[in-house]
């Protein structure tokens, strides 16, 4: 039984699913040689992701490689309606749909454990979680998962340091693959696409304040200088701080940026990166947005004491009234790419869910070897997905000789006997 908001429109998420699968290349490949070889045939898969066109394709792939597939949104305001309908019209278990509420979240996630899967696809820890608190029987038969984010891996790393985590848990976020591409390509496209979807205004010659400087907010920050703006970078992180002005961006800390802010991005990760002190210094006309996965980074709470509910002026715009002033929030301080927008580019989520299905392989693989703790994907399985999209691209690239292993492998100086 499937729990989604209207199956007549599965016809137009089948399209967008068909444009998605036509620019993911990698998973093409994966799909062609796992459909044959059905290597999770048997298995019970749970997936919570933003239950998009990209994310669909992969969930058919794992699919079409023998398992049994239940999945749900990872975040209210990113579930597609008409994805969803044409994920259940096509065999997959569909628990999510836009604008769900807290408790119809919740149930959502309660369902989609309740199919007793073997292995996990989380993205931001609450899957893992509600395995963890509320499902705990389920947890023998539990052969691994994947996390997707780095809020994700926060919270895992928090849970195998009090000795809470009871499965292995690869850190897909942590490849290569991942943040180089996914992490600062990917957002820092998507993130841009979300504001101008959102506001149809003009970003150059605005000034833009980021608020975290990991993978995500360098994408993010690289962007708004090549569409013309000005960028200042908020930071926690000394080094980071050091890497975002040698990269050629003001830093500050966030009660200066406040009051010479156009355009405010959160991607940190944490709380309270924009809070109740930083309100009343904006300029009129300030715009607000996260980037991160849960919508803690700007301080709603602090913003509605202030300024009252907000007024609804746009799709995906409220106003808030500060005195004379007004400040905008985005897509009510949740993830603005996905929220009033579609995510990452296809051909970027090509690689991060290559990387998805490669883990859930792995973990199957090894089943019975691997420690309930935060493990790295390894690395051939991170270069195995890299050199696929290359294969796809029709890039060839060098090899080292034997002689060359055979060099960087030895202490001795070069001609030594």
């Amino acid at each position: 039984m499937n729990t989604i908001r209207d199956s007549a429109l599965a016809p137009e998420g089948r399209l967008k699913i068909t444009w998605a699968r036509e620019h993911m290349p990698v998973l093409n490949s994966l799909a062609k040689e796992f459909s044959v070889d059905k290597p999770f045939r048997g298995l019970r898969v749970a997936i919570c992701l933003h239950l998009e066109a990209k994310t669909a394709y992969m969930a058919k792939v794992i699919r079409d490689s023998g398992a049994e597939v239940t999945i749900t949104g990872s975040n209210p305001l990113s579930t597609q309606d008409d994805v969803a309908a044409a994920l259940a019209e096509d065999g997959i278990t569909v628990h999510a749909w836009y604008g769900a509420t807290a408790e119809e979240y919740n149930d959502h996630l309660h369902k989609t454990l309740q199919s007793k899967p073997h292995l996990l696809i989380d993205d931001g820890g609450d899957l893992v979680a509600m395995l963890h608190t509320s499902f705990r029987e389920h947890l023998p038969q539990v052969l691994g998962g994947a996390e997707e984010t780095t809020t994700g891996l926060h919270r895992l790393r928090a849970m195998a340091a009090e000795g809470a985590l009871k499965i292995p848990m690869i850190a897909v976020n942590d490849a290569y693959c991942k943040h180089l591409f996914d992490n600062r390509y990917g957002t820092g496209q998507s993130v841009w696409e979300g504001i101008m979807r959102a506001t149809n205004l003009v970003i150059a010659g605005k000034t833009v304040v980021v608020a975290g400087y990991g993978w995500c907010g360098k994408g993010v920050a690289l962007r708004a200088r090549g569409l013309g703006a000005r960028v200042i970078v908020c930071e926690v992180d000394p080094i980071k701080a050091v890497e975002a002005v040698m990269d050629g961006h003001q830093v500050m800390p966030m009660a200066e940026a406040a009051r010479v802010g156009d355009i405010f991005i959160t991607v940190t990760g944490s709380r309270g990166a924009i809070s109740g002190e930083h309100f009343p210094l904006m300029k009129n006309g300030a715009i607000l947005c996260n980037a991160g996965h849960f919508d803690v980074e700007i301080d709603k709470k602090a913003l509605e004491a202030l300024a009252g509910p907000g007024q609804t002026v746009r799709r995906n715009v409220k106003a808030y009234t500060i005195g004379e002033k007004k400040i905008y929030l985005l897509a009510e301080g949740r993830l603005v790419n996905l929220a009033a927008a579609d995510g990452h580019p296809a051909e970027i989520m090509d690689l991060s869910f290559a990387l998805q299905v490669e883990a859930l392989y792995y973990l199957y693989r090894n089943y019975g070897k691997l420690a309930p703790a935060v493990l790295p994907l390894p690395r051939e399985v991170d270069e195995k997905v890299a050199r696929r999209k290359l294969a796809a691209a029709g890039i060839a690239i060098d090899s080292l000789s034997a002689g060359q292993k055979d060099y960087l492998a030895s202490w001795k100086p070069e001609g030594t006997v």
